[in-house]
This record gives structure tokens, C-alpha cells and sequence, in this order.
């Protein structure tokens, strides 16, 4: 018995041993790819800006008369004031190096600010339809966020609450029509917002 137990106490070490071996291979191998990805991009020259999908803000759907008397809703209503002039485009699920590849390593810092934009812009939205729709504007809410769902972005609260509102608008059906943006997000949130959705609708049946 004790032999028995000597020699698969030896496979066992062994095998480890091999798969160790295996992953340091597979993680020098990535890491070697990343590091000559990473000289291409920094190599890349700077390319034209003008065709990037750069997101316009529609004035006209951002109530600006409601609640001036609360506070946190008049600094949603600046940021949103202080973005419009601004450059804001979409990278989510885009690393520093793709963009560089993309677009050249001289516009990485423009790049950057265009997303960060973006990521105030969608964060902003979410605070702002939630801070409605808790004071009793579930319309001027349910705006805001189908603007943020129509610019790609994986806030998962955003999708949540917009089902939520769907469903006690008594229009459960529009919950479907979320199911193509969602599906298609490049973002590690997009699993969760597609679950979301199925949840939501499943409960309007």
C-alpha cells in the first residue's frame, strides 16, 4: 500500500510539475506578445480623428427645468452643460495599446480624454435618471437613460432601472428591443447586462 501511495504521490508532483511548466511557457509566450504589440502601437503614426464616432448630446432631452432646488441634480446639470462643446467618444473595452494601433501613439492623450468624457458623460446620466425617478419623473428619467443605452454603455444599473421602468410604464415589450445593444457591448459587463435583461423580462411574463 505504502508503494501505491509513493507512486501516485510521484505522478502527481509529476504532473504538476508538467503543468507548470506548460503555464510559464503559455505566460512568457503572452507576455512576449504583448511587449511586441505594445512597439508596434508606440510605432504607429498619428492618424486622422475626424471619422471617429464622436457622440453629440441632445440638448433637448435633458430637463434642465426640473428640481433646480437640489443641489446634487444642478451638478448633473453642469457636467452635462460642460461636456457639450467637448470631444466624447466610446472606447469601452479598448486597451491604450489598441488605440495606439488604431489610431496612432501621438492622439493616445486626446484619446484618453475622449473616453474619460465618455465615462463622466454615462455615469452622470445613471445619477441624474436615478435622482428623477426617485423625486417622481420616471419619463424624463426613462429618457436619460435610453440616450445612455443608445451610446453603448455597460453602467449595469443604467439597463436595470430602465427595465424597471418599463414594466411599471406597462410597456414590458421594449425590454426586447435593449436585447441587440446589449448582446453586442465590448465590455466585461456585458454577460451581466444581458442577465439583466433576461431577469427583467422573464419577471414582465
Amino acid at each position: 500500500m505504502n508503494l501505491i501511495l509513493f507512486a501516485s504521490t510521484l505522478i502527481l508532483v509529476a504532473a504538476i510539475a508538467i503543468a507548470s511548466a506548460k503555464n510559464k511557457k503559455t505566460t512568457a509566450a503572452l507576455q512576449q506578445e504583448y511587449w511586441e504589440k505594445e512597439r508596434a502601437a508606440n510605432n504607429t503614426r498619428r492618424k486622422s480623428l475626424d471619422d471617429l464616432p464622436y457622440i453629440k448630446l441632445p440638448m433637448e432631452i435633458f430637463p434642465m427645468e426640473l428640481l433646480p432646488e437640489v443641489s446634487k441634480i444642478e451638478d448633473y446639470k453642469q457636467i452635462i452643460l460642460s461636456l457639450q462643446e467637448l470631444p466624447i467618444v466610446n472606447f469601452t473595452g479598448l486597451s491604450n495599446t489598441e488605440l495606439k494601433l488604431r489610431y496612432g501613439a501621438p492622439n493616445i492623450d486626446l484619446l484618453t480624454s475622449y473616453d474619460q468624457n465618455y465615462t463622466l458623460l454615462v455615469r452622470t446620466l445613471q445619477q441624474w435618471a436615478q435622482a428623477l425617478y426617485d423625486d417622481g419623473y420616471p419619463a424624463q428619467a426613462c429618457q436619460l437613460l435610453e440616450f445612455a443605452v443608445s451610446t453603448g454603455t455597460d453602467v449595469s444599473t443604467t439597463y436595470r432601472l430602465l427595465c424597471q421602468i418599463y414594466q411599471e410604464q406597462g410597456t414590458p415589450e421594449k425590454i426586447r428591443s435593449l436585447y441587440p445593444i446589449a448582446e453586442t457591448l465590448n465590455s466585461a459587463m456585458q454577460k451581466t447586462i444581458v442577465r439583466i435583461l433576461q431577469e427583467s423580462d422573464q419577471s414582465g411574463d
